[in-house]
C-alpha cells in the first residue's frame, strides 16, 4: 500500500469517527424519540422494539403553534431584511459618496457589540412602542440584527464581482436600479442564501429574547416553547425527544438543500472578500 493511500485511509478514518461523533447525540435523541419510558431506561443507548410513533403525534399537539410563530417570524424577518440589506449593500459596494467608508465602519462595528448590552434599551424600545407580548415584538430585533449582518457580508461580496459587467449594462442604457434588479440581485444569490439561512437559525436559536417579552404561549417561538414543553414532558421522554427531532427536522431539510449557496457566500463574502 503506497504512502498516499494509507494517508488518505488514515484521513478518511479520523474524518469518520468525528462525523459520528457530531452526529451520536442527533442520532440518539432520533432513536429514543420512538420508545417509551420502559424501553428508554432498559436500552438507553440502543434501539428497542416496537417502534412508539404515537410519540410524534403527541408532540406535534403541543409544538405545532411554536412551528408555526417560528416560521411566521422567520419568514417575515427574512422578508425584512432583503428588502432592506441588499439595497444598502449595493449602495455602498457600487457608488462613492462622501462618507462611505466611516459609514460602512460604523454599521460594521455595530457586528461587535454583544447583543446582551442592548437587551434593556431594546426592551424598554419594545415597551414603549407597545409591542410586547406579540408576534412583532420578535420580528423587529431579528431585521434589524440581520439587515446589519447581511449589509456587511452583501456589501463585501458585491464589491469583489466584475466592474465591466455593470458598465457593460450602463452603456446599454440601464439605470441603478435596473442594474441592481436585473444584474446585481442575480449574482448575488448564494450571500443572499446564506444572510436568509442564518436568519432563520437566529429566530431557532433565540431563546431568552422571547422568555423575556411574549407571555402568550402561542406566540412562543420553538426555543421558548420546548422549555415549557420540556416542563410539561418531563416524565415523558419519547414524545419529549419526538418534538426535539420536530423542532430540528426545518434546520436539516434547509441546510440540506441550501449548502451549497450558504458555502459559496460565506467564501465569497467573507473570505475571499476586500
Amino acid at each position: 500500500m503506497s504512502r498516499t493511500r494509507r494517508t488518505n485511509l488514515v484521513a478518511g478514518a479520523a474524518l469518520s469517527v468525528l462525523a459520528f461523533a457530531g452526529l451520536f447525540p442527533y442520532l440518539f435523541m432520533v432513536v429514543a424519540s420512538v420508545k417509551d419510558n420502559e424501553q428508554f431506561f432498559a436500552s438507553y443507548w440502543s434501539p428497542a422494539w416496537p417502534l412508539h410513533l404515537e410519540n410524534y403525534a403527541a408532540a406535534w399537539e403541543q409544538v405545532s403553534p411554536y412551528l408555526f410563530t417560528s416560521f411566521v417570524v422567520a419568514g417575515l424577518a427574512i422578508a425584512g431584511t432583503l428588502a432592506l440589506a441588499p439595497a444598502s449593500a449595493f449602495v455602498f459596494a457600487r457608488y462613492r459618496f462622501p462618507g462611505r467608508n466611516t459609514l460602512f465602519a460604523l454599521i460594521a462595528a455595530l457586528l461587535m457589540v454583544p447583543s446582551i448590552t442592548s437587551l434593556i434599551p431594546l426592551f424598554v424600545l419594545m415597551r414603549d412602542l407597545g409591542i410586547l407580548d406579540s408576534r412583532l415584538v420578535l420580528i423587529v430585533p431579528h431585521i434589524t440584527a440581520n439587515t446589519v449582518f447581511g449589509i456587511v457580508v452583501m456589501r463585501t461580496y458585491m464589491a469583489q464581482l466584475p466592474e465591466e459587467i455593470f458598465e457593460a449594462a450602463r452603456v446599454d442604457g440601464a439605470g441603478g436600479i435596473r442594474v441592481f434588479l436585473a444584474f446585481m440581485l442575480p449574482l448575488a444569490r448564494p450571500v443572499i442564501g446564506t444572510v436568509a439561512l442564518m436568519t432563520v437559525l437566529g429566530v431557532w436559536n433565540d431563546y431568552f429574547w422571547p422568555l423575556l417579552t411574549v407571555q402568550t404561549d402561542a406566540y412562543r417561538t420553538i426555543p421558548a416553547g420546548l422549555a415549557f414543553f420540556a416542563n410539561q414532558n418531563v416524565q415523558q421522554w419519547g414524545p419529549l425527544f419526538a418534538g426535539y427531532v420536530l423542532a430540528s427536522l426545518p434546520l436539516v431539510v434547509l441546510f440540506t438543500f441550501l449548502s451549497k449557496w450558504f458555502l459559496a457566500g460565506i467564501q465569497g463574502g467573507i473570505v475571499s472578500g476586500k
